[in-house]
Formats: C-alpha cells, structure tokens, sequence
C-alpha cells in the first residue's frame, strides 16, 4: 500500500502544479539531508536506467521523469541527463507533455547547449501550427530563455505573428512581450520594418491585455527609435482619454478596486513622456483634458478604504505628474500638480511623502511652479524635523535645496544648519556640500557667508571637505569688503577650548593674510594672535601643522615685534629636529628666511596672496560626483531665479581672438574677455592648444536645425531655464542669467544612454553680421561624455548692438561608432537684455505720443495660439523682460509695459501694448522703440507668444 501511495506521487497524472505539490509531500521522508541525497541519487539511478532501457518509453512516461528530474533541480542538486527525453516531449501533441517540455528547456537548458537547434526546430513547428496554445507555450519558452541564439531565430517572425490579422488576442499579448525580451537582450537582431507602423495601430485593438503588452513593446522601442514611433503618440492620448473618462463599470474585467485599468494607463502616461508635447493643437488638448481629469479625481473622496484602491490610484496620480513635468509647458497643470503633491506631504503613508518630495524636487526646477513649490517651504521644514524615516529626511534636504532662491536662502540654510546637528551620518556631508552652494551662491552679504561656513565647521567639521574651506578662503581673499570680517571672526572663533581642525586652517590662512587688519584691538594684538594659533598646534595633523608654520613666518613680515618669539618656535629641537621630513624642512627654511632675509625682501616674498582667478566652483562639482552620474531627466542647477547672484564666476576661454576688442568695465563682473564668438571656420591650429582639441571637427559639414528646434526656441522667448533639445541620445538644458547688457548661459549636456559619447564637439555658429553685435564666449567641454552622465558648458554674452538673428548651436559626436550632428538654434534674443522700467499712466502716455513716428512704431494683429488666460499673458510679458504696468491703459483688458533694451553702444526705449479680443480670439501688439530694427524684432519675438 504504501509502495502504490508512492508511486501515485511521483507519477504526476495531474496538473504540474499538483504534481509538485505530491512531490512535495513525499521528500520530507528523508529524515536527514543524508538520507535525502540517498533517496534521490536512488531515484535519479532509476530514471537513468529508465531512459537507456530496452524499453521504449511512451510519451506519459518520459513527462513523469522530467518532471522528477525538473523537481530534483529545483531542490538544489545538479541533473546532467535527461535533456534529450525532454526536447522529445515538444513534439507531443498533447499539452501536459508539451508544457513539461517546455517547462524543463526553460530551467535547465542554456543557450550555449548542443540541443538548441532541435529546441529551434521544434519551436518553430509550434509557431507555424496556428494551435494558440501551442503557440503560446513556444513563445514563453523564447522569452525565459532570451538568448541571442533564440533572439536570431525567432526576431524576425515574432513580429510577422504580433500583426497579422488572424492571430489571437492571447497570441499576441505573449507575442508583444517575448518580442519586447528579445530586444532587451539583443536589440541588434530585432530589425525595425514595415511592422513597427502595424504594431502602433494595437494601441485601438478592442482587447486591453493586447493594448497593455503592446504599450510596454512600443515604449522601448520609442526610447531608441522615436521617429519610428512618433505616431503612437495620438494613439496613446486617445486611449488614454477613453480610459480616464470612463467609469469603474465600463471595463470591469481591468478594473482594479474602482480604478479603470491603471496599469495600462501607467504605461501609456509612460510612453507619452518620450515625446515633446503633441504639436497638433486636438491631440495636445486632449492630453490637457486627460491630465486635468486625473488630477480632478486624486481630488474626489476615496470609492474605497482599501490600500488596493489608494496605490493603484496613486499610482496614475503620480505618472500623470512625471507627464506634466517633462513637458513642462502649461503651467496650470504644473501648479495644480504642485498643490496636489503639496498635500501628500502630510499625508500618513510613508511612500506617499517620499513620492511627493521627491516629484516636487523636479517641479521646483520649473519657471512656472517653482513659486508654487516654495509656498510649502513650512511642512517641508517641519518635515525635515519631525520625519521618522531617514530617506524622507534626505529628500526634504534635496528639495529645500531646490526650491532655494535668493527670497528664501538665509531661511533654508539656517534650517539646513540646525538639521546637521541630528542628521544621520550618512547624509552629513552631502548637506555641508549644499549649504556651502547656497551660501555662496546667494550671498548679499558676505558676512553672512562666512558666519555660515564657520558654523557649518563648527557643527559638522569631519564632514566638511577641502574643497569647501579652499573656497572660503579664495572668496575672502578676492573681496576686500569682508576680509577684516572675516579675520575678527575667525579669531573668536578660535578661542573655543575645541576648535575642530578644519577651523584652524582657516583660521591659520586668513590671520596669516589679514591678522594685521584687527592687530589695533589689545584683545586680538599679534602676540595673542600667534599664541592662540601655537595653542592648537601640538593638537593637529602633519598637513595643519605645515599651514600654521607658513603662518608664523607671514606673521613675521605682517608683525615684526613677535619675529623673536616666533624664531624660538622655529628653532625648536621640535621643529628642527621632527621626524615628519615636510616639517622639518619648513621650519628649517622660514628660519633662515626670517634670519638672513631684509626687511624689503621679507615683504616681497610674503606679500599678501593675490586674487584668486574666478572659476567654476568646485564644491559644486563635488556634489555632483557624490550624487553619481546626473539622471538626466532632472537638470539639477536649472533655477527659477533670473537674476541670481553670479558670485562664482567661470574661468572663460577665448573662443577666437582674431578680432580682439577692449571689453567693458561692467563685463569683468561676468568674466568676459575680449574675444567674440566662433565662427563656422575652424580657429587655427596651434601646438598645445585645448581649442585644437575641442574644435578639432568643427570644419564638419554642419548639420540643419534638428525637427522642433524653432518650437522650442521660441518657448525660450519668455523663460531662461529648461530643456532646450532632447532626443532618444541626448539631452541639452539650460540655465541662464541676464544683467543689462551681459549675460550668461550654462549648456548642459546629458548623455541618456549608457554608452560613453566620443569626441564631443560644441560649436557656437554666428553669422558676420551676428558677431558683430554679439560678443560670446564659451569654455571648453570634456570631449568625452560617459553613459548616463552630464557636463556644463558656460557661455558669457556681452550685447554690443541689437541684433536680428540669433547663433546656432552644433554638436557633433560619435556614438556607438556613428557620427552625430545636431543643429539648435540658441536662445539668445533681443529681449533677453531688457531691462523693467515702472512708469506711471501720465509718463507713458507721454513718451508713447513722443515715438510716433511710423519707423518707431510696429504693430501685429493676429490670432490666438494659445487660451487667452489674462494670468498667463501677464507671466509671459513679464517673462519678456518688460515691466508689467497696471492701472495703465483705460481699458483694463489691455496689458501695456515699458523697458529699456541695454546694449553696449546705447540704450532703447521701448514701451508696448497688447490687446486681446476675447470674443474675435485675437491680438493686436504695438511695439514702440526709438529704432525701427528693435521695434521690428521684438513684435516678432512677442507675437510667436500669444
């Protein structure tokens, strides 16, 4: 009996599942793991005599061995046999067989296996016999094992079966997917045909399991083959729509706890954000009223107290708001997404706040939300105090970072401080790196600055690195304004019983060159200066050490009535005789100097350090290692603060200095030199120089502008900050500041892929007639970019004169072995050097009377683009760069505004007026300047906005 009751389990007769589940029940008659690999190296001897018996056996049979085989496997012990009798069950025509054949190929198979061409073969007859679910059971075992032997055999059919009219619905999800695993693993086998434009048309099939498996196929196929896939765009927006606007009853099979397909909606809000927004006014109003329904619904009452219900809506939620932020375009659908994740940082849910923070990070980015991300700024604070969890903490750090801006930075960086005394360890340093940025970067008062920096050393020292103390000490150095600040503070700062080291480094380095500006005050005399540095001497590192002796001798040229006091330091069996050889020679060294050397030489050769030359601040940098390579989606430095602070200046190189000219005094502010603008010739070659380097393929045939360049361009008109240009490869961002006539412009270059870019060229293209009137400078980039990482080009701008047209950006670059050349037209306009006057309605009037003449007047009518929203009309006239004056005009509906355009050689006038007739749907935009050129290009300019 129980002999029979053995045989019963092990013979599966049933499903595979209930037969494992005998299986199961039967090994743990092994009482010991011995007794285990006893029992079934027994077994595996039987079924080996089975399989080389006279005997054949028939096809039930060999499906019970496998499947002993398969579960012997499974438990962990190596089966070296049995593969053949299992390639033989795939030409069974009944389905258990079949199915355990597969089943077993799938687990134990590899590609590298001698049996893959008869699995290839079999699989193939499967595919050719039109049985669904022998097709489906082929098209599985594809997918599980993926290789690229499979991927070569079956790439090209698999898509023939995903199109054709008479498959199955069934069929073709397993199609969709398998084809979707096959060009994952090997996209080089999977060619691009006539089917691509087939496959698109699956987004209307009726069944939404085909929709769902086709979605997920398209997108990655999208990601590397736009153009390929531009037309699923419509597609995916109608569906979308149809979905969205459906209730929970109407597609009851993929409605999940009152959500209507969610995941299928995921993935279609997934797919539409590998394109621009839709260039058809239908489609992009559609996908509007899409994303405000989905937006209106996080708003109703829950249909359901389910944790089902709450994820799954969420999650449409939150993919809807990744949409609204990569196009960045309506900013009411930006500062409604903001006020909805505004009110999930409250929310009880752990990930719901992560989610919110972390989604609200890249809003902050965005011109048109970021007032709107700020207005959180007190629950996000109260977040960072308050938060249990460690990774919330940290993203309520990143987004108080991002929302940062001149209004707020004394407030952010004082809560940033207080928050570094409790942070967790692993997050210190990454906060020091960011309150130094801000600290630097938006400092009014330098004071202030560096009471902060001495604090952020006080508080978090160990954490503090090199990069952060040099900068300090090179902002000090290089404003007079706060030098004997910043010696005064340091000095108290000092007097601490424990100071850490970092602090005496800094405090070594500016007493050394300023001490003598707070020597007059008996309480800070040179003696008491040099005692309280020699008193953390014996307390520090070699490195220190080395500092405060360089230190003592800039004491004895800044106060030669301690130079004895500070010789017998010197002459110290401690010093002359140290172990450490770096010490020893620099006390051995400043003592002969200090002896030998006169007064006058004394002073030349311990002057005081000359201005650091500007350049690009490394702290930045560091964070952005520390970060890892930047994601491009989300451009970090891109800010809403348009005329921020331009305190750490970059390091500019001369473009071409064949026309030389003297620049002005205010353009030392921004770092510019005397030289204008590449041409489209290449510069000389010269031996040595970066230029030959990075321009070496600039006499390259330059590319057209690439398709949507002039779209986007003009939305650049109004906004500084944003994404300029994307592609499948990369992406270029930008982030701009403009002063009166200067200006300047960081390019950032994001390689989406993987693989490394090679010899990375920028070029900036300017007509003869442009470079006459635009002076442009621009540093060198690194001419290889690796996979998934992101580099900053700066370019500074001077406005000599007003100009029409505007410079053409180029890049060229091999990728994977193939040469790329893009066009883009760079956004650098007329109005970009506007200047906002206030008037009031009597002086406009008046100045409007005086430029009547018809060369100073330019006027447009012209229909609406775009909705007419008075809110939105004021934010893109002000964005113009003109002032926005109120209670001007008689009739209220009218906007006017003034501004003068700052160039070099002169300054314009300009006053406008724009009209909108709601009803008619249209504009009429007067534009009054002293000079016909200027009134011409910005009604051009502006009229493209409306």
């Amino acid at each position: 009996m129980a002999e029979a009751t053995q045989h019963q389990q092990w013979t599966g007769e049933w499903l595979p599942g209930m037969a494992c589940s005998c299986l199961l029940h039967w090994f743990p008659l092994g009482k010991s793991k011995e007794a285990e690999i006893k029992r079934i190296n027994k077994e595996l001897a039987n079924i080996r005599s089975k399989f080389k018996g006279d005997k054949a056996l028939d096809g039930y049979s060999k499906k019970k061995y496998v499947c002993k085989l398969l579960f012997i496997f499974l438990l962990g012990h190596d089966i070296d046999f049995g593969h053949m009798e299992a390639v033989n069950l795939l030409s069974s025509n009944r389905y258990t067989e079949k199915q355990i054949g597969y089943l077993f190929i799938s687990v134990l198979v590899n590609s590298n296996s001698e049996l893959i061409r008869l699995i290839n073969n079999a699989i193939k007859n499967d595919l050719a016999s039109r049985n669904p679910t022998f097709m489906g059971l082929a098209l599985h075992c594809i997918a599980n094992v993926g290789s690229r032997e499979m991927a070569e055999a079956f790439a090209g059919e698999i898509p023939k079966i995903l199109v054709a009219g008479d498959t199955m619905d069934s069929v073709k999800q397993s199609a969709a997917l398998c084809l979707l695993r096959l060009y994952r693993t090997s996209p080089d086998f999977v060619p691009m045909g006539d089917w691509t434009s087939r496959v698109v048309h699956l987004l209307n099939d009726q069944h939404l399991g085909v929709v769902t498996a086709a979605t997920s196929l398209i997108t990655t196929l999208a990601q590397k083959n736009p153009e390929e896939f531009k037309t699923s765009v419509s597609l995916a927006v109608s569906r979308l729509s149809r979905i969205v606007t459906s209730a929970s009853t109407d597609l009851q099979d993929y409605t999940y706890y009152f959500v209507p397909a969610p995941w299928l909606s995921v993935k279609l809000l997934r797919l539409l954000q590998c394109y621009p927004p839709p260039e058809d006014a239908a489609v992009r109003g559609r996908l509007t009223e899409c994303l405000e329904t989905i937006l209106n619904k996080a708003q109703e009452p829950p249909k359901s107290k389910k944790v089902q219900h709450s994820n799954a809506k969420n999650a449409v939620l939150f993919e809807a708001i990744s949409l609204i932020i990569h196009h960045d375009s309506e900013p009411n659908l930006l500062v409604r997404a903001c006020n909805q994740l505004g009110q999930f940082l409250q929310h009880r849910e752990t990930n719901l706040r992560y989610l919110a923070l972390e989604s609200m990070c890249t809003l902050a980015s965005s011109e048109f939300s970021h007032e709107a991300v700020k207005t959180h700024i007190e629950t996000v604070i109260n977040a960072l105090k308050t938060e249990r969890d460690v990774s919330v903490r940290q993203r309520a750090v990143d987004l108080l970072y991002a929302m940062c801006d001149r209004s707020n930075a004394q407030q952010i960086v004082a809560e940033m401080l207080n928050y570094l005394e409790t942070a967790d360890y692993s997050i210190r340093e990454e906060i020091v790196l960011k309150v130094a940025i801000l600290a630097e970067k938006y400092a009014v008062d330098y004071t202030w600055y560096v009471d902060t920096i001495l604090n952020l050393i006080r508080i978090a020292g160990d954490y503090v690195s090199e990069e952060v103390w040099y900068r300090v000490i090179q902002i000090v150095i290089n404003r007079d304004d706060v030098q004997g600040y910043a010696a005064k503070t340091v000095f108290e700062a000092l007097q601490a019983p424990a100071c850490h080291e970092n602090l005496v480094k800094v405090g070594g380095y500016i007493l050394g060159e300023f001490g003598n500006l707070i020597a007059g005050d008996p309480r800070s005399s040179p003696l008491i200066q040099f005692n309280l540095l020699h008193s953390k001497f014996h307390l520090c590192s070699v490195p220190t050490r080395a500092l405060l002796l360089s230190t003592y001798i800039k004491f004895v040229n800044l106060f030669p009535e301690i130079k004895t006091t500070i010789q017998d330091v010197l002459r110290s069996d401690s010093q002359l005789k140290n172990a450490d050889v770096e010490l020893q020679q620099r006390a051995v060294e400043y003592l002969r100097l200090s002896t030998i050397a006169s007064t006058d030489i004394l002073a030349t050769v311990l002057e005081e350090m000359p201005p650091f030359p500007e350049r690009e601040s490394s702290i930045l940098a560091k964070l952005k290692k520390k970060k890892g390579p930047g994601t491009v989606t989300d451009l970090e430095d891109i800010k809403k603060e348009r005329n921020s602070d331009m305190n750490g200046g970059t390091e500019s190189t001369p473009v071409n200095a064949s026309t030389a000219s003297t620049p002005s005094p205010s353009a030392d502010l921004l770092g510019l030199g005397a030289a204008p603008v590449t041409s489209s010739a290449p510069p000389p070659s010269s031996t040595g120089s970066l230029l030959v380097d990075v321009f070496s393929d600039s006499a390259s045939v330059v590319a057209p502008l690439a398709p949507g360049s002039e779209d986007n361009f003009a939305r650049f008109v109004c906004k500084n900050n944003g994404v300029l240009f994307e592609n499948q490869l990369l992406q270029i961002g930008l982030k701009s500041e403009f002063r009166q006539n200067l200006g300047r412009m960081f390019i950032f270059y994001g390689n989406k892929t993987s693989t490394q870019f090679l010899n990375f060229t920028p070029t900036l293209i300017c007509s003869d007639e442009l470079k006459s009137s635009l002076n442009l400078q621009t540093k060198p980039v690194d001419p290889t970019v690796e996979g998934g990482a992101q580099v900053q080009q700066v370019v500074n701008i001077e406005c000599i004169s007003d100009f029409m047209e505007a410079p053409i950006l180029n890049i060229q670059f091999r990728y994977g072995g193939t040469f790329q050349n893009i066009s883009v037209k760079l956004p650098i306009t007329l109005n970009k050097f506007f200047q906002p006057t206030e008037m009031a309605s009597q002086d406009f009037f008046q100045r409007w009377k005086q430029l009547s003449n018809p060369q100073q007047e330019m006027q447009n009518i012209f229909k609406a683009k775009h909705p007419m929203d008075t809110e939105i009309t004021k934010a893109k006239i002000i964005g113009f760069g003109s002032a926005l004056l109120e209670e001007v005009d008689p009739n209220p509906a009218n906007f006017v505004g003034a501004g003068i355009i700052h160039t070099k050689t002169t300054q314009i006038g300009c006053l406008l007026r724009l009209e909108p007739n709601l009803q008619a749907q249209m504009y009429r935009l007067t534009l009054r300047t002293s000079k016909e050129t200027v009134s011409q290009r910005l009604c051009e300019l502006l009229s493209e906005q409306f």
